[in-house]
């Protein structure tokens, strides 16, 4: 005597895909792109089932470009400072005052600004390699006699030469300048002290 039938469904056998049901599968499945990585499945009419193929590797990971840091630039060192202008020791004052008299003196008398400031540093610097301590500059005191014409009138030289002693291409030569003393020419004339080179005696 036969049993009861068998209440479970039977599975259904899969047809198998033709060629151009298996075409258009691998289209469609090739213009997916899944977020993660996954078995993907290939339908064969041959084998008439599924294959398993490899899963696709994932897509390569932006590089993230850093910015190169500059290097900040060695930049050169200042020069130093040109020492400050000394003025006339006391003692030395004195003694001019007495009548005392100087290493060399130069005289501008009628010399126009150019000549005069090039006559100027080349005396300088010959006094300093005759080893002169002091010097005296006389530039007048702006009279008609001594008037530069078409070069700002009286007294140029008086304004114009102290600044030429103060200024940083003369401070390894010049010490220090004040005024000189009525004996020497008053407001018209400087005393100028030369800075000694290196092995010359004090």
């Amino acid at each position: 005597m036969a049993g009861p039938p068998d209440p479970r469904p039977r599975p259904r056998r899969r047809r198998p895909l033709d060629a151009e049901e298996t075409a258009l599968w691998e289209h469609v499945t090739r213009s997916i792109r899944p977020i993660r990585p996954v078995k993907r499945t290939t339908l064969t009419a041959e084998a008439g089932g599924v294959v398993e193929a490899a899963a696709e590797p994932a897509a390569d990971k932006p590089v993230r470009l850093t910015k190169a840091v500059p290097v900040a630039a060695k930049t050169a060192p200042k020069p130093p400072a040109p020492p400050p202008l000394a003025p006339l020791e006391p003692k030395l004052r004195r003694r001019l005052s007495r009548g005392a008299e100087v290493d060399a003196r130069l005289d501008l008398h009628g010399m126009t600004q150019a000549a005069a400031h090039g006559r100027l540093i080349a005396f300088l610097r010959g006094a300093q390699g005759e080893g002169h301590g002091l010097v005296l500059v006389i530039t007048g005191k702006g009279e008609a006699m001594s008037m530069l014409a078409g070069e700002g009138g009286r007294g140029v030289l008086r304004r114009l030469v102290p600044q030429w002693l103060g200024a940083p291409e003369l401070r390894a030569i010049v010490l220090g300048f004040e005024t000189a003393g009525r004996g020497h020419g008053g407001e018209g004339a400087l005393y100028v002290r030369v800075r000694r080179l290196r092995g010359d005696r004090p």
